[in-house]
């Protein structure tokens, strides 16, 4: 045996009995079975596993517990910057807007999509930012995000880096779109491409769930590793280079979100923030929403299956919700703040614990597609960083104007919803123009010529008909 064998096959025993004595060894049972490039997938992917798998282990069991335990938190309610219309400073909210848009085009902020879901709740073959959702046009939600981003680097005078993140699914696909799409018209070196991390599941005996006889299961690590990714990706490292020190986060299936709006922007800096939320205001006490609250005096995010009947249903003198401040997980954090995070993930961003239906492969190799939930997935929550901020500024926002999210195929939060959502703020742009749309038609607007009610007036037009290919009209209510 030469002894680059005898190195590979001692480092093959010493996976082996790292694994055993963490109470895995069944990830090796199909080894004499494996044809060669099996064996080198697995040795790889067993490798790149074994120096955080007591770490992993660890997690598991304490998610896991923390499923069955009892909180008791003390809640408080926060102070928002709230809009006008529920009692906010106009005069506050323009000097956040001239604020911003400096720091806009001083050249310190990036946007952050968080785009790794796939498109097969909604009958998509594909990644969900390539999901069709254009009201005349089909555009996709990366397309009109895209034209967003032009848009905003055309007002500011400078470009706006995007940060787009994958999952191990969608890598590829997202890629390979943006190139066919030619980067949807930004510059592709002001386009940077990253894939979040993967962590394994766990059977209820917390052993390793295979996916194959040769391959470990391993799903996308949560948006809380989102933060983790853009240190290890080098993004930050890219920012950095940038001159950025200033995050804009958002998700890619909410196509009204105002990427780094400026009133936002200018507030968050106003505040020294190091992390801001914006918040928008629940009507229904049983919305679906984690809430921003005050949790044993930090400023932290409540899910909405943990708050209880007595928190959620209660009400001020004026009958207002006390626990109002839905989020719709649109933040903007520091640079500085993400390292600080990224490099204290276990403490900061702990694992979280769901009992999940996991397709896997029985000790024999056989394929097992279970019915009811049978392993444990972890995930981290971006929002679990929010108590280790030092300053945070909350940030109210109109459901109306920036948040319309597209989850479901069809009812709330579908893409039939979001184009009437769109449209509908379409509508308000050329009313404000002056300009009269009928009822029986469609509308779409192109964001990198017009972003807003504003430059809907500004463009001057006397009638849609000169507006050329950046205001489409076509007949029809389809939603």
């Amino acid at each position: 045996m030469t002894k680059p064998v005898r190195a590979i096959q001692a480092r093959i025993d010493q996976l082996r009995e790292r694994f055993a004595a963490l109470g895995q060894a069944h990830v090796f049972a199909a080894w004499d079975r494996l044809d060669t490039a099996d064996r080198q997938a697995l040795l790889d992917q067993a490798a790149g596993l074994e120096p955080h798998l007591e770490e992993l282990l660890k997690a598991e069991r304490d998610a896991v517990a923390a499923l069955s335990s009892a909180r008791s938190d003390v809640l408080e309610p926060v102070d928002a910057v709230v809009l006008p219309e529920h009692g906010g400073d106009p005069a506050r909210r323009e000097a956040g807007r001239t604020r911003g848009e400096a720091i806009q085009a001083e050249g310190r902020v990036a946007a952050f999509v968080v785009a790794g879901g796939q498109g097969t709740r909604l009958g998509y073959p594909g990644p969900k930012g390539g999901f069709p959702i254009g009201p005349v046009t089909d555009r996709c939600l990366f397309e009109l995000l895209g034209l967003k981003l032009r848009g905003l680097s055309r007002r500011s005078g400078c470009p706006i880096p995007w940060y787009v993140m994958t999952s191990e699914a969608t890598d590829a696909a997202t890629r390979a779109l943006f190139e066919k799409s030619a980067y949807f018209g930004l510059p592709p070196e002001d386009v940077f491409i990253f894939p979040q991390d993967m962590v394994p599941a766990f059977d209820f005996d917390s052993r390793l769930l295979m996916a194959t006889p040769g391959r470990i299961f391993e799903s996308p690590n949560g948006h809380g590793g989102s933060l983790t990714a853009l240190d290890s990706s080098g993004a930050l490292r890219d920012m950095e280079r940038r001159g950025v020190d200033t995050i804009f986060y958002y998700q890619v299936d909410n196509p009204l979100v105002k990427i780094a709006d400026p009133v936002y922007l200018g507030l968050h800096d106003e505040a020294r923030a190091e992390m801001s939320c914006k918040v928008i205001r629940k009507r229904d006490p049983d919305a679906k929403w984690g809430v921003v609250a005050r949790i044993n005096g930090r400023i932290g995010i409540v899910e909405y299956t943990e708050l209880d009947d007595e928190h959620r249903h209660l009400r001020d003198a004026d009958g207002e919700l006390v626990y109002w401040a839905g989020s719709p997980a649109i933040h903007i954090l520091s640079t500085d703040f993400v390292r600080r995070v990224a490099a204290n993930a276990s403490t900061i961003l702990p694992f979280h614990a769901s009992r999940k239906v996991v397709p896997h492969v029985d000790s024999d190799g056989r394929a097992v597609q279970p019915t009811e939930p049978n392993g444990i997935k972890l995930e981290r929550f971006v929002f679990d960083a929010l108590p280790a901020a030092e300053r945070v500024c909350i940030v109210e926002a109109s459901a109306p104007e920036e948040f319309s999210p597209v989850k479901n195929a069809e009812g709330p939060e579908s893409p039939a919803m979001a184009r009437c959502d769109l449209m509908a703020v379409y509508r308000r742009w050329l009313e404000a123009a002056g300009l009269e749309l009928p009822e029986d038609r469609l509308v779409e607007i192109d964001h990198s010529r017009i972003d807003g009610p504003e430059e809907a007036a500004a463009v001057g037009l006397k009638s849609l008909a000169e507006a050329s290919d950046f205001i489409r009209v076509a007949p029809g209510t389809r939603a």
